[in-house]
């Protein structure tokens, strides 16, 4: 896909959602409802996908930038 073609669908997708959000005072109930559930859902999902990111990060890197090192732990067998 080209960045042309990606660029007037992401425009596209922009349009679209601004005409619904012009039409949404005269809406029905049921409408401004399921579009508040689906606006709160990718909310939702890009602030999770934020905190894994930044948590994953800090954990792996440590919070100066610098990577920590990492334990070796010793198996042992279970005793019976």
């Amino acid at each position: 896909m080209s960045s042309e073609s990606f660029l007037k669908e992401v425009q596209a997708i922009g349009e679209k959602f601004l005409l619904k959000l012009q039409k949404l005072p005269k809406a029905e109930p049921v409408e401004i409802v399921s579009f508040s559930v689906v606006l709160l859902f990718i909310v939702t999902v890009l602030v999770l996908t934020i905190i894994a990111c930044s948590c994953c990060c800090c954990s792996c890197c440590g919070c100066d930038g610098r990577p920590e090192p990492r334990r070796k732990s010793q198996v042992s067998p279970a005793a019976h």
